[in-house]
């Protein structure tokens, strides 16, 4: 969500219930300052700012942090320099983890809250990770109490629902807020995440690549189909030795031969089929997940008591009516 996720559409997610944050990436100043006002502006709700940690830099934090934000995360790298800023701010500080040895240590530097990751996830994401499904209780076992957010492959309501089952407090969402009526998105990608489905994405270092993207190896992205996924697949170590071919990137997309940016889609894509109002959207997902865990709730009515499984359904459903109520 880097740069996609701007004021309007975070201030658009407070104001329909959920935390919208803004998708600052590295921190590049002037978007920062075109950007940051308008989430202040608009909206009274919390809000909050990710960032990028290995992109990050000591004065970036402090001056967003001026800002007041209601919670920072920190996603993919080391966010040990900017944990005491972030808490002396006053804001809660939410770290991303992508493995067990990164949960531990947000556990270790105080996160108030923990992203599980899984590798369903859309965009950028660890190379060998684990799947959201079995990763994310392995998580809320190890870091108990913090609470715990699932990420990767959830686009609707029914997701947040398993993800609430998992034993997450919630859930946080890329792909669907992508495609939203105030999404800073080329509309060509609009279209292309309304038109995607899942099978078509594909996790790789191909694109940040050949367009000399500075993102650590360990790390890599999950995008819809590409013409430069299918000429370089399984031959990165040349593309990166090859200037001339990632001059010829540059020069495609000069000529639009090729969209600006990959298109950053989870393998939940299938599930986006508009563009709505991202505070409407908000609603759906609260609405979709009280059914899911509803629905839940009646299964348990038919089978008795004495299913564990059940009960843990109607326990979480019972969490999701209270944490919904205005």
């Amino acid at each position: 969500m880097g740069g996609s996720a701007g004021g309007a559409l975070a201030a658009a997610v407070s104001r329909g219930g959920g935390l919208g944050l803004l998708g600052a990436g590295g921190g590049d100043p002037q978007w920062l300052a075109r950007e940051l006002p308008l989430v202040v502006q608009g909206t009274d709700r919390p809000w909050g700012i990710g960032f990028l940690t290995w992109a990050l830099d000591v004065r970036t934090v402090e001056g967003a942090l001026e800002h007041r934000p209601s919670a920072v995360m920190l996603s993919f790298g080391d966010p040990s320099t900017f944990t005491e800023r972030i808490r002396r701010a006053g804001a809660l500080l939410a770290i991303q983890v992508t493995d067990l040895e990164e949960a531990r240590q947000a556990v270790d530097l105080g996160a108030d809250v923990i992203v599980a990751q899984g590798t369903e996830s859309g965009g950028h994401g660890a190379r060998n990770g684990r799947s959201t499904l079995p990763f994310v209780p392995v998580v809320v076992d190890l870091v108990a109490p913090v609470p715990v957010l699932a990420a990767g492959g959830i686009a609707d309501g029914r997701g947040l629902a398993a993800a609430l089952a998992l034993g997450a407090a919630g859930a946080v969402i890329g792909t669907r807020f992508q495609a939203t009526a105030e999404a800073l998105v080329h509309p060509a990608i609009s279209t292309a995440l309304v038109e995607g489905r899942g099978q078509d994405t594909e996790r790789s270092r191909v694109l940040d690549i050949a367009r000399s993207s500075s993102w650590p190896s360990r790390y890599t992205a999950r995008t819809l189909g590409h013409r430069y996924l299918d000429r370089w697949r399984g031959r990165e170590a040349e593309l990166a030795a090859d200037a001339e071919a990632q001059r010829a990137y540059q020069d495609d997309v000069a000529r639009g031969e090729v969209p600006p940016l990959p298109v950053w889609a989870g393998e939940a894509v299938d599930l986006v089929t508009d563009l709505p109002p991202a505070a409407d959207l908000v609603g759906r997902l609260a609405r979709q997940a009280e059914d899911a865990l509803n629905r839940a709730g009646v299964e348990r009515a038919r089978s008795g008591p004495g299913s564990g499984t059940n009960r843990a359904f109607a326990a979480h459903g019972l969490r999701w009516r209270v944490a919904s109520r205005p």
